[in-house]
């Protein structure tokens, strides 16, 4: 997943430069460069699995050919709980932000185009991405939501906020009744038998793709290609307009000071409690539901409700970084600056580190022998490089290697590296 960098900016408002350039590193909003290290840290963890496992197997069921007991259930829960859907969601709400950042109102004709060159080049970034490395890319999804968020970059912050929960609430209604509907078509049988006789299949299914994936490049590549068709299928047909609604949501809450940093912490501490108290019902709910055995639809039900909540537990994580950078904590929270500053090179250098310790041909062919509580330890070794050597790159240069290629393309000249 990706998120753009901010464009030119003093005290939270997007101001043009007499020429179209590169934002300088004065004028950065601190806020979104922590809560862009945030999620580009935590995206990880939830993409580990999908580097390191068939794409399809779903880590919460019974079908996976390892045990879900003791670390591994614990793994994936922490994942589920605290990460998962909620930095896909930070990411779109910070996205938003930069659309507007980067355009201007839909007045400023020049800064238009700077934006429509930028989503260009980062649909051919993804399309790059996700036919070459990796099927889960999220920038194709962000080029293609981004055309549609443009319009709708000089509404008020409350008819972004508005318009943007409500595409937000009707995926999330369109969800739960798929879940709904699965639960009254097709409940579950608990014959023990007929529960292991489904187990097995899963299993024997998902190894089945694990040699085809060891056993050649070609393999490999092949089933990317066909994951990466499913994942942009679903994205076109489904996912576009909840992301869009994000990026709204996003943008509202920048210009209204959230997302800024400008509001009270009153306010902050406020959505905080009210994240926690999801994320304590949400905890509870998702520990039963990985248990390896057939769960009610009750509590799959209730499950998925609670899961759907995600943008106000990812909301109490922005209040939650805010307040500690406010509050005595900030030599913490700004550690995570630098990874923000460089999110796009951080999220692919993510990706050709893990394709690479998992099924390219150059390197150790992990894939399928690693199960969630060891990708753990894989995840933190990345974290700690991209924490250590991004504030090292950007000692000496202004932004990322990706980010000045990236901007190189979209304002169509050179655009200086090295810091003055």
């Amino acid at each position: 997943m990706s998120i753009t960098d901010t464009a030119a900016v003093v005290d939270g408002t997007a101001t043009p430069e007499p020429k179209s350039a590169p934002v300088a590193t004065a004028q950065r909003i601190e806020t979104l460069d922590i809560l862009r290290g945030f999620a580009v840290l935590g995206i990880l963890c939830v993409n580990a699995a999908a580097f390191a496992w068939p794409g399809m197997m779903d880590t919460s069921s019974a079908t996976v050919p390892f045990s879900m007991e003791g670390a591994n259930r614990v793994a994936v829960w922490v994942v589920d709980v605290f990460f998962h859907n909620k930095c896909r969601t930070l990411f779109s709400m910070l996205f938003g932000v930069s659309i507007f950042l980067v355009g201007g109102e839909r007045v400023d004709k020049a800064r238009g185009a700077l934006l429509r060159r930028r989503l260009f080049f980062l649909a051919i970034f993804g399309l790059i991405h996700g036919l070459a490395l990796w099927f889960g890319d999220i920038l194709l999804l962000y080029a293609w939501s981004g055309l549609f968020m443009m319009l709708a970059r000089s509404w008020s912050p409350r008819r972004l906020m508005w318009v943007g929960a409500v595409l937000v609430l009707a995926f999330s209604l369109l969800n739960l009744g798929g879940q709904v509907a699965g639960a009254i078509f097709q409940p579950f049988d608990n014959d023990p038998a007929k529960f292991a006789e489904a187990v097995a299949k899963g299993q024997a299914a998902t190894l089945a793709t694990v040699e085809v994936v060891r056993g050649s490049w070609a393999g490999a590549m092949f089933e990317n290609l066909k994951m990466w068709a499913f994942v942009q299928g679903m994205s076109i047909a489904i996912f576009v307009f909840p992301t869009v609604g994000l990026m709204m949501l996003g943008l509202g809450l920048f210009k209204s000071g959230y997302l800024a940093g400008r509001s009270s912490s009153w306010t902050y501490g406020r959505v905080l409690i009210l994240g926690l108290a999801i994320t304590a019902a949400f905890a509870v709910s998702q520990w039963l539901v990985l248990d390896p055995s057939p769960a009610t639809p009750v509590l799959l039900a209730t499950n998925t409700s609670l899961d759907e909540l995600a943008p106000f537990v990812t909301l109490a994580w922005v209040g939650l970084l805010i307040l500690m950078t406010r509050h005595g904590l900030g030599a913490i929270t700004r550690r995570l600056a630098p990874v923000g500053r460089m999110a796009f090179t951080n999220y692919l250098t993510q990706t050709l580190i893990m394709t690479t310790l998992f099924y390219m041909p150059w390197g150790p062919l992990l894939y399928g022998k690693v199960e969630p509580a060891g990708l753990w330890a894989i995840v933190g070794a990345i974290w700690l490089l991209q924490l250590i050597w991004s504030p090292l790159w950007l000692s000496r240069f202004e932004m990322g290697p990706l980010e000045w290629l990236w901007r190189c393309l979209t304002y169509g000249r050179w655009v200086s590296l090295l810091k003055a």
